[in-house]
C-alpha cells in the first residue's frame, strides 16, 4: 500500500514538473490607457524617475519606502533604487532607452523578495487629442518562476497594479493638461 502512494505521488510530481517544463519561457504583461492629453504629457512624467512616486501603485502600497536616485533626473541613465516592505520588497530600475515622446524602456532588477531582471516599457502613441499609453513588462522565467504562476497569475498581479498606476498617471496629466477654468 505504502508504494503505490510513495509511488502515485512520484507520478503526480513527474507530471507536474513535466507540465512546468513545458510553460513558455518568457511572459510578458501589458495594459493600456488613453489619456486626454498630449504625448509629450504622459512622456515627461514616466521619463522623469523623481515624478514616478507621484503616481506609481507600489508607491502607495509602502509609503515609508527608501527611494534614492542616480545619474541624469531623467531619461537614458536615471537610476531609481527603491528598499520597501514585503509588498514593495528591494530593487533598482534604470532607464536604458529613452525616444521623447515615443517610448521609455527600462531593466528592472529585482532584490527582494527574490532576485528577478525583466524589462518595464511605456509606449505613447498619438489618437487625436489623446495618448494611447501602454505600459508591459517582460522577460525570461526559469523553471522556478514558471511552477510559481501555475499558482499565482503574475497577470492578475502585475496586470492589476498597472492599471492602478495608468490610472493615478492618467489622473496626474489630464489634470497639468487641462486649460485653467475662467
Amino acid at each position: 500500500m505504502l508504494k503505490r502512494i510513495l509511488l502515485g505521488l512520484i507520478v503526480v510530481v513527474a507530471a507536474f514538473c513535466a507540465y512546468v517544463a513545458l510553460l513558455p519561457s518568457t511572459f510578458r504583461i501589458e495594459r493600456s490607457a488613453i489619456l486626454v492629453a498630449p504625448q509629450a504629457a504622459a512622456f515627461a512624467e514616466v521619463n522623469d524617475l523623481h515624478k514616478w512616486q507621484a503616481w506609481s501603485p507600489w508607491a502607495k502600497l509602502d509609503p515609508n519606502a527608501k527611494a534614492t536616485f542616480e545619474g541624469p533626473d531623467a531619461g537614458e541613465g536615471a537610476i531609481f533604487h527603491w528598499h520597501g516592505n514585503a509588498e514593495v520588497g528591494k530593487g533598482t530600475m534604470t532607464i536604458v532607452e529613452s525616444k521623447p515622446d515615443e517610448h521609455v524602456r527600462m531593466r528592472v532588477d529585482f532584490e527582494e523578495p527574490w532576485p528577478a531582471t525583466s524589462t518595464s516599457e511605456f509606449t505613447f502613441k498619438a489618437d487625436g487629442p489623446r495618448t494611447i499609453v501602454t505600459w508591459a513588462m517582460f522577460g525570461e522565467q526559469g523553471f522556478l518562476e514558471k511552477a510559481v504562476c501555475v499558482f499565482m497569475n503574475p497577470d492578475k498581479m502585475v496586470g492589476g497594479q498597472f492599471e492602478k498606476g495608468l490610472a493615478n498617471l492618467k489622473q496626474i496629466v489630464e489634470s497639468k493638461s487641462s486649460p485653467p477654468q475662467t
